[in-house]
């Protein structure tokens, strides 16, 4: 079978929307498919075209930005040709273009499959506010021309305004979650570096620095959980600075983050590769999402966590809630509540061994190849 695949941003980009893309088509071309991801060349420095774990890469250059998204011209072109090309047509929302590409797989005759990863919540604002009824527009026509959409949650589909008008064309498909293997030594090293026996507990937090993912409820809890827990510290994992469009969201946070950083009870490590992240995981004592809006639908960090026996406190977003609902591994915090995050959080450390789960059913449930293969059943019924 020949499957494209189509979104905005790939890999090296790093989001849970991007990742989710990379693990499933190298599921599926260890499944013997061939698959072609188009997207967009957002940095020069990228190769137009390239092969990444069997996966071919192709990169439409970008003439501007316009607030998180890109405009490329030539994208029009490229999927013309790309659609005719291939047997099937899969697109990762939100996406500007979606509704262009499911077109072709009209004319085409070639089913077209979204995955739709979350529903679109810019800061306030005039412009953004265009931005959002532009992209909400854009991902309607998709949901229109495609022959099925996929999300990860019935709860999250259930509270989605976008996802409600589909329901005929809905499936849900829990997520692909993998960790690569690291040593004992590794997970030792990465402890030692970040003195983790120093100091206890440690709460864990990997995203982006924006305002959607709630750095500031964890700010704002940190007074409670060091009045119990006068070591405790936050290791952060993933980009924190220069992050598009939150500069003003950073300004704002960053000098109460300074005092724990001077105090050794908040480190940035920055953007982890997948080895690193496998040994992130191990140093923590429980995790935190502490998501306040709809951009968020379900957080596969959780998962990770969970398979190194990490519990999460997460916000009660749909979809966001899933997992420690689901695996009985964590607390909910209501949205946007410092006090309950910290009382989360208090009560995992109080009684850690509370919060365990079987690992590996853990991983058999979330296995990119369980997940492909679900992809490609529902691949072969629509070309039938």
């Amino acid at each position: 079978m020949k499957i494209l695949t189509v979104l905005t941003y790939y890999r090296p980009h790093t989001s849970g929307l991007t990742i989710y893309a990379e693990r499933l088509a190298k599921a599926l071309v260890k499944r013997g498919h061939e698959v072609t991801v188009m997207t967009t060349q957002y940095e020069d420095g990228l190769p137009r075209e390239e092969m990444m774990d069997g996966v071919r890469v192709i990169r439409v250059p970008v003439a501007f930005r316009v607030s998180k998204g890109v405009i490329a011209p030539t994208f029009g072109l490229v999927a013309t040709k790309l659609v005719w090309e291939h047997d099937v047509v899969q697109m990762h929302l939100p996406q500007f273009d979606a509704p262009g590409v499911a077109f072709r797989g009209r004319v085409f005759g070639k089913p077209s499959v979204l995955t739709y990863h979350c529903d679109l919540n810019l800061p306030t604002g005039f412009f953004n506010k265009i931005v959002n009824s532009v992209v909400h527009f854009q991902n309607n026509m998709a949901g229109i021309l495609a022959n099925r959409i996929v999300t990860y949650t019935q709860d999250y589909a259930d509270h989605s305004p976008y996802l409600s008008r589909y329901q005929k064309k809905l499936r849900t498909f829990l997520p692909p979650v993998e960790l690569p293997k690291v040593s004992d030594d590794t997970v030792t090293a990465f402890a030692k570096e970040h003195k983790i026996a120093e100091r206890r507990p440690v709460i864990g937090m990997a995203t982006r620095f924006a305002a959607e993912k709630g750095v500031e409820i964890l700010l704002d809890a940190m007074p409670q959980i060091l009045e119990k827990h006068p070591n405790a510290q936050v290791l952060f994992a993933g980009q924190y600075q220069d992050v598009f469009s939150e500069q003003d969201y950073a300004d704002r946070l960053m000098p109460r983050i300074k005092e724990y950083e001077e105090s050794g009870h908040w480190t940035f490590l920055g953007i982890l590769n997948p080895a690193e992240m496998a040994a992130f995981y191990p140093a923590l004592d429980a995790l935190v999402v502490p998501s306040l809006n709809a951009t968020e639908a379900f957080g596969l960090v959780q998962i990770e966590a969970m398979l190194n026996n990490v519990p999460c406190v997460a916000s009660a977003l749909p979809g966001v809630r899933q997992p420690v609902l689901m695996h009985d591994m964590g607390e909910v915090a209501a949205i946007g509540s410092a006090d309950e995050l910290a009382d989360g959080l208090l009560k995992i450390f109080a009684d850690k061994e509370k919060y365990r789960c079987d690992t590996v059913a853990l991983a058999q449930t979330y296995d990119p190849d369980s997940v492909a293969a679900t992809y490609e059943k529902m691949f072969a019924e629509l070309m039938r």
